[in-house]
């Protein structure tokens, strides 16, 4: 496996990151995962634009994206594989060890692992936690993830491959690497992005192409809807068959399969929607 790092390709067993990169010692920097099928990437413009966003969030420079574009095409030339995570990684670079940034620039990382298709339905938990909609990072894709690792473990001990979160005024949020969506009375409903989910490339997608309202739902609505699925860049469209205790028998119901089925058809017709 090649990797992009300082420039250029790197072999993974010897591509190194400093120790004193901030993005290690403090979490400050910003990623995106992009899907890449047969070695050409989905939707990397929106990628590339949210990286900017998040960059800039951060008050990181922005990121010089023809070069990451670069790095993306030399990685999946060097390794096509069916189907694939394009990880794109943008740090702090190296610096002290506290908060404050060193003057050594920003660290790029581009790294491909191949993946496999998602099954089309999943189990998902509620967990007790709550995203800060108000936070100074909210709506940002950083790499400070630990919160996500201990929801998605929770996850896993209940035999679901996802966790979701409410916000800090009960409302529902997003999951850990992915957007919620639920069905009332026919249509479809995803809570709006001052909920303080991440403004997913696929979340946006799917509501420009399934017409499904932004909302503010209540935690609880997951208690009633007739239908609930997630969106995120490697699951596309998955319908959810369990939440917690509540079995939604017969998933994907009619709703989420005609939204799963209009999603492959269009993704399949533009690689950069």
């Amino acid at each position: 496996m090649k990797i992009w790092l300082d420039g250029g390709l790197q072999d993974s067993d010897s591509a190194r990151v400093s120790v004193f990169d901030h993005g290690l010692t403090v979490g400050d920097g910003v990623f995106e995962t992009v899907k890449a099928q047969e070695g050409r990437p989905f939707a990397l413009t929106r990628h590339l634009d949210r990286l900017t966003r998040s960059a800039r969030g951060l008050g990181l420079p922005d990121p010089d994206l023809d070069e990451v574009r670069r790095a993306c095409a030399a990685v999946l030339e060097a390794d096509p594989v069916p189907l694939g995570r394009l990880r794109i990684t943008y740090t702090g670079g190296y610096g002290p060890l506290g908060s404050d940034r060193g003057e050594h620039g920003p660290t790029l990382v581009v790294a491909l692992g191949a993946t496999t298709r998602r099954a089309d339905t999943t189990a998902v938990v509620t967990v007790p936690w709550t995203r800060n909609e108000r936070g100074a990072v909210t709506g940002l894709k950083t790499t400070s993830y630990a919160e996500n690792v201990v929801a998605l473990a929770r996850a896993h001990e209940h035999g679901a491959t996802e966790a979701l979160f409410g916000n800090t005024v009960g409302q529902l949020c997003e999951g850990t690497g992915s957007n919620v969506f639920v069905v009332l009375d026919g249509e479809i409903h995803t809570p709006p992005l001052h909920s303080g989910c991440l403004a997913g490339i696929t979340r946006a997608l799917a509501i420009e192409w399934t017409g499904a309202h932004e909302t503010d739902l209540p935690l609880d609505v997951l208690d009633r809807a007739e239908e609930v699925f997630l969106t995120s860049t490697l699951r596309d469209v998955q319908a959810v068959h369990r939440v917690d205790d509540r079995e939604l028998p017969g998933a994907p119901g009619p709703v989420t399969a005609k939204a799963m089925r209009v999603f492959e058809e269009r993704a399949g017709d533009d690689l950069d929607p």
